[in-house]
């Protein structure tokens, strides 16, 4: 299975160490946006999309990013974040970027999201917030998340 993570890591690279173990994984290159080869994208049998949370939305070079895409054939995706707040249920911060992937085609298998460090302007002030996320106990959970993504589209193979 060709696999491929795009993923907008900025602040203090908690994105990138939960999409790092995710491609582990799942024998998966992680790439930023700016720098993904779309030949190879189109090639993927599963793509990754993440970024951290910045005021309940994706980082806008990701959402920037999809956004380009063209629409076409149906591939499997999966979408996953980290934010220094919880994502709610009545309103999930992952449900704009998987509705825009549907709307280009994709097949959004499944997501996933944990709390990481993060020193937006109010926490800046104590220091922020959720120090040491994501820790061992998080960047376990993405693994297993993979893990069984992985496996279920195997089995579906």
């Amino acid at each position: 299975m060709r696999v491929v993570i795009v993923c907008a890591s900025v602040s203090h690279g908690n994105t990138k160490r939960v999409a790092d173990v995710m491609g582990q994984a799942l024998g998966a290159s992680v790439v930023d946006p700016g720098d993904v080869d779309m030949a190879e994208l189109a090639t993927c049998d599963l793509v990754g999309f993440g970024s951290g949370i910045f005021s309940g939305r994706f980082h806008p070079r990701l959402r920037e990013f999809v956004e380009s895409l063209p629409t076409g054939e149906r591939r499997r995706a999966f979408v996953f974040a980290t934010s220094g707040l919880p994502e709610v249920p009545f309103r999930p911060f992952t449900r704009p970027l998987v509705r825009l992937l549907e709307r280009k085609g994709f097949d959004v298998r499944d997501t996933f999201s944990c709390r990481a460090f993060d020193t937006w302007l109010p926490f800046k002030l104590v220091g922020g917030i959720n120090k040491g996320r994501p820790g061992a106990t998080d960047l376990a959970a993405a693994r297993v998340f993979a893990e069984g993504l992985r496996d279920r589209i195997d089995a579906a193979s």
